[in-house]
């Protein structure tokens, strides 16, 4: 009974270690790479052929996305159609496609979404994108912007940039 036994758990050691050895290694992934990787599902253009840009005002903010080549019109046309778009759901406290990306818990976003009415959200197209400019005058939700945009430069990583 003993030698079977012992010859149970090195069969059974033998076992793990060829399981283990033929599962290729699991990687934790950065939220900078989940970012990157999901843009797709959120945003209509290519992120590796954009650049976010995010400047903290007195009264809020500005988000620009711009082509990194300005001659890719394609890429123009959709950062255009994409932030007009999220400017208006902004405007009626819905961010939801920032949630989805980013995830329900990012900092500042429930605020902002409570608040839509307390924050003035335009659209600007510019000649290599477009941009979101978010004013308030409230203090609480000033500083929801700002944690809001830290926090989309922090998960962008190389995506993003301040101004």
């Amino acid at each position: 009974m003993k030698v079977a036994s012992h010859t149970y758990r090195n069969l059974l050691k033998s076992s793990t270690l060829l399981l283990l050895l033929s599962c290729p290694l699991v990687m934790a992934q950065t939220s900078q790479e989940r970012v990157h990787k999901m843009s797709h599902t959120v945003m209509p253009f290519d992120i590796s052929k954009v650049i976010h840009i995010f400047k903290m005002t007195e009264t809020g903010g500005i988000e620009k996305v711009l082509a990194r080549d300005p001659h890719e019109t394609g890429q123009i046309t959709l950062i255009r159609q994409h932030l007009k778009l999220e400017a208006e759901k902004f405007q009626r406290g819905n961010y939801s496609d920032p949630a989805k990306l980013h995830g329900k818990d990012m900092p500042g976003l429930k605020a902002l979404e409570a608040n839509a009415a307390h924050i003035k959200i335009t659209y600007m197209d510019l000649p290599a994108g477009a941009q979101i400019t978010f004013t308030t005058h409230n203090l609480h939700l000033l500083t929801a912007v700002h944690r809001w945009f830290g926090a989309q430069l922090s998960e962008h990583g190389t995506d993003a940039k301040p101004e």
